[in-house]
């Protein structure tokens, strides 16, 4: 049913009349200092790929590259616990996997869940089914990227610019930890026709994926997008990821916006990011209410309209927002 077509998020597979199964991988280097908080957020990155599909996911397999001439294989027993922490929240099952030796670690998951579709009507949500009019729906933050990359950059008691970096980096982790479970289940009840995670490609990146996949253009309010702490000081500051240039040189025909901070910030590449969806203006406000009370930084950030499928127009600027508690 979900193929390469659209860039979409994960394959959909219609087992029969009643169900739908949904597949997906993801795995990555590591990105924090602690092994099992490692395991535990690339754990929630691939099961984002599920939830974004309207799916619950079932059981999933690790994914492991590991030096064990280097590194303690006990070290990558956290890792893999901090997998199953995730697995455990989310309420689905760790089955087995596959490791193998390599040069650096990277661990990751591939995950199966199902959708029911009784009666032949499913909640599957893809990329393609916005529709102009609809509101667009961020249900994480952005930054993830700028802070890792400060982190990085920055000796162990650094805490500037922009505050107390590893007290914003805290908040960060805190949310690539969170699950996109609650996120896809507003979805769901608001009737979004469309829905993908924002990783990778940032959220100029995977917005313009969905406008194109559903044929329509996209106006962004920058100033309505949830940010991280400290992440517009840190953009000014220079601690700014590789992979945001590629993402906006793959955009640079695509992208109508010229205020450069706010470029940068709306194309920093997420890990374990939120869930952008569409749909209905009303129940978009409605399902931010409730994200909201839940503890989430989710916002109303714009709008599909009609245009040139793909496009994006940024209005505004983004401004420093102090984000949620990491406790």
């Amino acid at each position: 049913m979900v193929g390469t077509d659209t860039s979409d998020d994960a394959a959909v597979w219609r087992l029969d009349g009643d169900r739908l199964l949904v597949n997906s991988t993801d795995f990555f280097a590591p990105i924090v200092d602690d092994a099992r908080t490692w395991g535990r957020i690339a754990a929630a990155n691939a099961a984002s790929d599920i939830y974004a599909m309207g799916a619950s996911p079932l059981f999933a397999l690790n994914l492991a590259a590991w030096p064990r001439e280097v590194l303690p294989l006990d070290l990558l027993g956290e890792v893999l616990a901090g997998g199953a922490d995730a697995a455990a929240d989310g309420g689905w099952v760790v089955a087995g996997g596959h490791t193998i030796d390599a040069p650096e670690p990277l661990y990751g998951m591939s995950v199966t869940g199902t959708i029911e579709a009784a009666g032949g009507e499913t909640g599957l949500l893809t990329n393609a089914g916005g529709q102009p009019g609809q509101a667009l729906v961020l249900t994480k933050p952005l930054g993830t990227g700028l802070l890792a990359t400060a982190l990085k950059r920055s000796g162990p008691e650094t805490t500037e610019p922009g505050g107390d970096l590893h007290s914003a980096y805290a908040a960060g982790v805190a949310e690539m930890c969170r699950l996109n479970d609650a996120a896809a289940a507003a979805a769901i009840s608001a009737r979004a026709t469309a829905a993908t995670d924002v990783t990778g490609f940032g959220l100029l990146g995977h917005l313009a994926e969905l406008a194109a996949a559903s044929e329509a253009s996209a106006v962004v309010d920058a100033g309505a997008v949830p940010l991280l702490p400290d992440v517009t000081e840190l953009a000014t500051g220079g601690f700014v990821p590789g992979g945001t240039g590629r993402n906006l040189d793959h955009l640079v025909e695509r992208l109508d916006g010229d205020d450069e901070l706010t470029r940068t910030v709306l194309g920093d590449p997420q890990t374990s990011g939120g869930l952008l969806f569409s749909c209905d203006p009303a129940r978009a406000h409605h399902a931010v209410r409730e994200l909201s009370d839940s503890g989430h930084d989710a916002a109303v950030i714009g709008e599909l309209v009609d245009g040139l499928p793909g496009t994006i127009t940024i209005a505004g600027a983004v401004v420093g927002d102090a984000g949620p508690s990491s406790d």
